[in-house]
């Protein structure tokens, strides 16, 4: 291994949020922001090694340069809103130049959906440059179709199997016309993206050791921010892929906990003026929450003013 990186190698791991604490907590910070899912990777080039040849992402990439330097080329792009599974292909680079220049560590280059671009190490003299990408997978039409075609499920006319009749073919693609007609009315985009962000189940994260004591310090790990709705005197709480229903007299105590600022429930208690221990326990239970660790707690710093996050009060 010694010998590869010293001859020039680029490493990428994929997920690094799923693996380093402090990576979790941005790349949720970024998800919660932007409505969007979100994936970070790192690559680590050594020498003067080459990354991916010029290319296009399906994606919005956000880069960030941690340490050393390296050359970035971006082009426009030769498609609108390209998609990797798409009508046509989309496999000529432009030669249109956008930007090309170094980007050094503390810079940040974001790089739209479709943009060709390609990085490059060319004599530089730092031996290491690392960057990390944040991905930001936005929705489609195409994606509100297929969700739409996944709730076609729950009506029988839509799981019975097609004639091979021709005298009843008609009438088949009349019930079928009108019965999908009726479910692109009903179900507009913005009930997808509703839906979306309230079932999305709850992420992977940095494993933790069990621990025989309740956290004293709490904080909401969902992939998008919780969805609270008042119904007839309660809360219906959807966050994780969970449907949760509390009194509503709890409306600020769930205001802290499902604020994704880490939480002592503590300090919690004194501010709202009654316990919050349960109900931090059913969130923590459901996977909407964790208790907070100290390499958790490092992901916060600085992400909120005012002195230390998770001490209310």
């Amino acid at each position: 291994m010694t010998a590869l990186l010293d001859a020039g190698v680029t490493l990428v791991l994929d997920g690094l949020e799923t693996f380093d604490p402090i990576v979790e907590v941005a790349t949720r910070a970024l998800r919660w922001w932007s409505g969007e899912l979100v994936q970070t990777n790192a690559y680590l080039t050594t020498r003067s090694a080459d990354g991916f040849p010029l290319h296009w992402d399906d994606h919005d990439v956000l880069i960030v340069q941690l340490a050393g330097e390296k050359n970035w080329d971006v082009r426009g792009s030769t498609r609108s809103a390209p998609m990797f599974r798409d009508a046509v292909p989309n496999e000529v680079a432009s030669s249109e130049a956008v930007w090309q220049g170094v980007l050094r560590a503390g810079e940040v280059l974001h790089i739209p959906r479709g943009y060709w671009h390609q990085a490059t190490r060319v004599e530089h003299d730092d031996p290491v440059s690392l960057h990390l990408t944040f991905g930001f997978t936005r929705r489609t039409g195409v994606d509100w179709l297929t969700w739409i075609a996944d709730q076609a499920r729950e009506q029988e006319l839509f799981r019975t199997d097609l004639t091979r009749s021709p005298a009843e073919r008609e009438a088949e693609r009349a019930r079928l016309q009108d019965a999908a007609i009726e479910l692109v009315r009903s179900l507009p985009p913005a009930a997808f993206l509703t839906a979306r962000e309230r079932t999305r189940p709850p992420a992977r994260h940095a494993p933790t050791l069990p621990s025989a004591h309740e956290p004293e310090v709490v904080v909401c790990v969902t992939e998008f921010a919780p969805h609270v709705e008042r119904s007839e005197g309660q809360l219906v709480v959807y966050a994780g892929g969970r449907k949760i229903t509390v009194r509503d007299r709890a409306a600020a105590a769930i205001e802290l906990l499902l604020s994704g600022c880490p939480v002592d429930l503590a300090a919690a208690e004194a501010r709202v003026g009654f316990d919050v221990r349960p109900l931090a326990r059913v969130f923590v239970r459901e996977g909407i929450c964790v208790g907070l660790t100290p390499e958790l707690a490092a992901g916060y710093t600085g992400l909120v003013t005012g002195g230390t996050p998770w001490k209310l009060g």
